[in-house]
């Protein structure tokens, strides 16, 4: 596989376009000796899905390399490596500055972690429009958090800069059980949460205590690559599950993949389609997990942003949910700086899931969990999402309006009632590499339904509005216009 050869990207110039980065790691490769003479390249087709570029800025890279001698095309066989290049092993052993190969000193499993981390490459530039999953920083109470502090004394202070319960500290834990009671309708106590750093710390420690290398695990397809990344990093097999109009699609899961012990769902609002799981397949795949005595992983990354009348409880809130999982975040609903995150497990298995923290990073700070314990329970969590439940619709709106105006309805987005970004679709196979990477050149992170498939062949782009003012959202609309009109 070409991500194999390749090394991951590193910071270049805005003004270099994807086409030239894709040769010039391409060209890398070659003079390196990871791609040897003679070598058949993969087809272009394949090298772009693998890389998340368009098909074209592939073939402009082989092209290029072609016309300057170091690829050659042999007529309905495909590219290869030029033979007569052996001179570059001499120099490609004292050259400096050459970066490493991606599966330098990897395990098997590592190399798998970093060939889907390299394909979904989530970008770093999060003030950018149309970024998927980026909460409304700028009205964040920053005041009011210094100010709650600053209430702890120096006694607490010198508590909490010691080493602490690696399950989180208990007045945040009792906040968060309290929380999910009121808002998500479970019933949990205290001594069932453990706060993690984030929830890809909660899927990483699932995989690590409750699967053993070989098991299997139904992930969404398509769905979060940051799940199936950590998963297989412990060496278990990720198994897609088509996704339709009421969430994963049990019955077929079942008749394909019958020996799992772990799925992972997001119920709420799908990841990244934005689809509700309706409640007859949250009552199969129930009675699926308590019949094989299967674990279900629910991640609730954004389940406070419902807009209707009525909100959706979570699964775990449901009878007969005693072997679900319920994982959480406050990198939504707060910010993802915070990096405060938990889970929620069944009495037996909260000690074990504790010390296994421990062992990866000790505990998280303890002066922002007694900051958080008090945002809770003092009420501004409630104030700050009521807020929130307001702005974003009307972000949502502004986006659908304005992309509808200068798309001349080649975009035309449907609202949501619940979630931070909107999905437009397009038919199963199409093309949507090309138009994300040209938005990105222009300054705009639109992500393409394809980064987040595995074996599906649904299409289209994901525009994040949560984080972003009516006139940001407009301005990156326009933009994209432009582009949509010079295609």
């Amino acid at each position: 596989m070409i991500e194999r050869a390749i090394a991951p990207a590193q910071p270049r110039p805005r003004s270099e376009s994807v086409r030239q980065r894709v040769y010039l790691e391409l060209r890398s490769a070659i003079e390196q000796g990871t791609f040897k003479p003679g070598t058949r390249l993969p087809a272009s087709r394949e090298q772009a899905k693998t890389l998340g570029v368009s098909r074209n800025s592939v073939l402009w890279a082989l092209e290029r390399l072609q016309s300057e001698g170091y690829v050659q095309a042999r007529v309905g066989d495909g590219s290869f490596v030029a033979d007569n290049l052996g001179a570059l092993a001499t120099v490609a052993t004292v050259r400096k500055g050459l970066r490493p190969s991606i599966a330098a000193g990897l395990s098997q499993r590592g190399q798998l972690v970093a060939d889907t981390v390299l394909r979904w490459n989530p970008p770093l530039q999060a003030v950018l429009p149309f970024r998927i999953g980026a909460p409304e920083i700028a009205t964040f109470p920053f005041a009011l958090w210094d100010r709650l502090a600053r209430q702890g004394s120096k006694a607490q202070r010198m508590a909490q800069a010691q080493y602490l319960d690696p399950a989180g500290a208990p007045a945040l834990r009792d906040a968060i059980a309290q929380w999910l009671w009121v808002s998500r309708g479970i019933r949990c106590e205290a001594a069932q949460v453990v706060v993690c750093s984030g929830s890809q710390q909660a899927i990483d420690l699932v995989g690590r205590l409750l699967l053993d290398p070989g098991d299997e695990a139904w992930v969404e397809d398509p769905g979060y690559p940051g799940i199936r990344a950590s998963l297989v990093g412990h060496g278990v097999t990720a198994r897609p599950v088509p996704v339709d109009a009421e969430g994963l699609v049990v019955s077929q899961a079942v008749a394909q993949w019958p020996a799992v012990r772990l799925a992972v769902v997001t119920p709420t609002s799908q990841f990244p389609t934005g689809v509700r799981m309706s409640l007859q397949r949250r009552l199969e795949l129930l009675d699926w997990a308590n019949a094989q005595r299967a674990w279900i992983v629910e991640d609730d990354y954004d389940g406070e942003f419902q807009y209707g009348k009525h909100r959706l409880p979570a699964l775990c809130s449901l009878p007969h949910a005693q072997r679900v999982l319920y994982v959480g975040t406050f990198s939504k609903t707060l910010h993802p700086g915070l990096r405060l995150g938990f889970i929620v497990l069944p009495h037996a298995l909260a000690g074990a899931f504790a010390m296994a923290r421990a062992l990866i990073d000790r505990h998280s700070p303890g002066d922002a969990q007694e900051v958080l314990a008090r945002f809770i329970t003092e009420g501004h969590l409630l104030r700050h999402l009521r807020q929130m439940r307001e702005l974003y619709p009307q972000r949502q709106q502004a986006l659908i309006d304005a992309l509808a105006g200068v798309s001349k309805g080649q975009l035309v987005l449907k609202p949501s009632e619940q979630g931070m970004h909107l999905l437009h679709e397009l038919p199963a196979g199409q093309d949507d590499q090309t138009l994300s990477a040209r938005a990105q050149e222009a300054g705009i992170l639109l992500a393409p339904l394809s980064r987040y498939t595995i074996s599906s062949r649904r299409r289209g782009w994901l525009f994040g509005y949560a984080g972003y003012d009516t006139t940001a959202l407009r301005l990156a609309a326009n933009k994209l216009g432009k582009l949509l009109q010079n295609q």
